[in-house]
């Protein structure tokens, strides 16, 4: 099956047969009695139900819809129905603060939001919408949807592969996130249809059982679901969280073979790959986008795999352009020099061209020196939503700016040195960071800011307990550029965005009360 219209996309999953069954670490939102084992065929049945609702709430071909709730897999399957309608959905992340939430929606202007009555009770912004909807539970101004009156299915209502299909907001690491804009075409026909492709090593197979451990609200996932319902494998566990201790009764009751997980889940749940009969046990494939994973992560999770080579694929890319690099780590690679989680590894064959050039000039610089990462894809999305300036600032004769500085090396591989914002003289914060992981096994997370004023950079270590030995710090400095003295921080206290990336301009305001790094932030 060849995905393409996702407001029917999971009908054509249950008639083609999909044996897929669906086991989730909670119910979800918009089913709460529902339970956690479901089938193609009943998911098929939940999202018709749901665009017959949201349809009986006033939803309608070409209005924008604005879901942010709680994270769940039921953020793609509102979308489904939305989209099912005519409609475009706009998936906004729950873990946005008030203000950025209002300027997003602002911008946004949706004819319907799709939230919680907590949300809708703390955001002005959320109840300036035309028709206000709340998944769990009644609330003043709000259609409950639970409430709203099915009727008969809602017949799907087409569009054209080149028109409006979903809205995604960017990470957001560096600042405001942006509101990008795909397409059937651009999302669903030249990203989703490539990774259903029969691919060696890589390739879904009808026995693997699929963990995805995400920010349901991204980018990401939405093709993610195109993917397992166009190539279904038997099994797919959803999880919501990254507590550990509540993660592992679904993991030890169905193995995963696949792991998809964000970076900073595969941290939190790192705790379990030393338990004794580690769920992790029958993978055989890793997966993670959104950031690179340092290597002491990685190595961890290869070596209590008791599959014969484990593979980890690292894929770099952006919510505007899909996936543009990628990479594959084993066993021996992970235990290579430190900073080596940097190396993107080649642009992805046939479908994206990469390029390093002058950030000032914009022209290109020879392989090995280092400049500003443009790239060249068709699976570009249509633009911002709001901020048609900025898309045009970013795109030159085809070629899109990532903001990444990095390096083409001769053999063609890729490398990645630092955001440009973040960027400042003589030291790479990603390079950097690598090494101090390496060096304090007792850290979850290292950060290190270039920070305005002309002091040297602030590294920031994160540890289970928020303390840090002074002569251990001393020892895991030595021979690095100078730095300040660490912040020492705990986990919870780090400002993240939606998929757990530290936001960085907004922990150097926490620390030192500049809201700005170093980089000019002109390719933000």
């Amino acid at each position: 099956m060849r995905p393409h219209d996702m407001g029917t996309l999971f009908d054509e999953a249950a008639a083609h047969g999909a044996p897929t069954v669906v086991r989730l670490d909670r119910p979800f939102d918009i089913a709460p009695r529902d339970g956690t084992r479901w089938t193609v065929p009943a998911l098929a049945a939940l999202v018709r139900a749901t665009a017959a609702r949201l349809s009986a709430a006033g939803v309608g071909p070409g209005d924008r819809v604005a879901i942010v709730k709680d994270n769940h897999w039921d953020y793609d399957l509102l979308a489904c129905a939305a989209v099912r309608l005519g409609a475009v959905p706009a998936q906004l992340s729950d873990r946005l603060d008030a203000p950025t939430l209002g300027t997003l929606l602002d911008r946004l202007e949706p004819a319907a939001v799709v939230t919680t009555a907590a949300l809708l009770a703390r955001c002005d912004a959320l109840r300036a919408a035309p028709l206000r909807i709340t998944v769990d539970g009644p609330a003043p101004g709000a259609d409950h949807l639970a409430a709203l009156s099915p009727g008969g299915p809602a017949a799907p209502v087409r569009r054209h592969d080149d028109e409006p299909l979903v809205i995604h907001h960017t990470s957001g690491t560096t600042g405001l996130p942006k509101l990008v804009v795909h397409s059937t075409r651009t999302l669903v026909h030249r990203l989703a249809r490539a990774e259903t492709a029969p691919l060696p090593l890589v390739g879904l197979r009808p026995r693997d059982v699929l963990l995805n451990a995400s920010a349901y609200a991204h980018a990401r996932t939405f093709c993610w679901t195109a993917v397992v319902m166009s190539r279904p494998p038997a099994a797919l566990l959803i999880l919501t969280g990254d507590d550990p201790d509540l993660a592992d009764p679904l993991l030890r009751t169905h193995r995963p073979t696949v792991v998809e997980a964000l970076p900073s889940t595969y941290v939190r749940l790192r705790p379990l790959t030393g338990r004794l009969d580690s769920p992790f046990r029958s993978v055989r494939l890793y997966i993670s986008t959104y950031d690179a994973v340092h290597p002491p992560v990685l190595r961890s999770y290869l070596s209590v795999s008791r599959v014969g080579e484990p593979l980890w694929m690292q894929v770099w890319g952006q919510t505007e352009t899909g996936p543009l690099t990628f990479r594959f780590h084993t066993r021996r690679a992970a235990s290579g020099p430190a900073g080596d989680a940097r190396r993107l590894g080649r642009p992805v064959p046939v479908r994206t061209r990469l390029r390093v050039v002058d950030p000032l000039t914009l022209r290109q610089v020879p392989r090995g020196r280092p400049g500003l990462l443009q790239v060249r894809t068709a699976a570009l999305g249509l633009g911002y939503v709001g901020e048609g300036t900025r898309w045009d600032a970013k795109l030159r004769d085809g070629w899109w700016s990532t903001g990444d500085l990095g390096v083409r090396h001769r053999s063609g591989r890729v490398s990645v040195l630092d955001r440009e914002v973040d960027s400042g003289p003589g030291l790479s914060c990603l390079a950097t960071e690598d090494l101090l992981e390496e060096r304090l096994p007792r850290a979850v997370e290292c950060v290190v800011l270039n920070i305005p004023g002309g002091g040297p950079p602030l590294p920031v270590v994160v540890t289970g307990d928020g303390r840090l030995d002074a002569a251990e710090w001393k020892r895991a400095a030595t021979g690095l550029p100078d730095l300040a003295e660490p912040a020492v921080l705990g986990w919870d206290e780090v400002p993240r965005t939606g998929t757990g990336k530290v936001r960085r301009a907004a922990l150097a305001e926490l620390l030192t009360g500049h809201d700005a790094l170093l980089g000019t932030g002109r390719w933000t």
